[in-house]
């Protein structure tokens, strides 16, 4: 059983930039490919980005590619989202979640972390 714990989330302006961290407890974190998701109001929740188990491999969504970078720290048990010149767009819950699989879709993911607010204003 793995533990996600997300935090770095807040209230920024457009164009501001944000580092969310994800820490994994309970599990061999460095066998685990890792995404990120979010969710904002009345949508469904979407994928950001992933990154495999060993750091090699990373994969982003359109709309953040060249602005959001995903990294991992497998000595700390983390995983990191950098996100630069942000947009009002971009206003969600950010989740980490912890997969076997490499893939973009949510329900292939096994743990999720609780969440942690981005709010951008324009």
């Amino acid at each position: 059983q793995v533990q996600l714990v997300e935090s770095g989330g807040g209230l920024v302006q457009a164009g501001d930039s944000l580092r969310l961290s994800c820490v994994a407890s309970g599990g061999t974190f460095s066998t685990y490919d890792m995404g990120w998701f979010r969710q904002a109001p009345g949508k469904e929740r979407e994928f950001v980005a992933a990154i495999r188990w060993s750091g090699g491999t990373t994969s982003y969504t359109d709309s953040v590619l060249g602005r959001f970078t995903i990294s991992r720290d497998n000595a700390k048990n983390a995983v990191y989202l950098q996100m630069n010149s942000l947009k009002a767009e971009d206003t969600a819950v950010y989740y980490c979640a912890a997969s076997q699989l490499w893939s973009s879709r949510w329900d292939r993911y096994d743990y999720w972390g609780q969440g942690t607010q981005v709010t951008v204003s324009s």
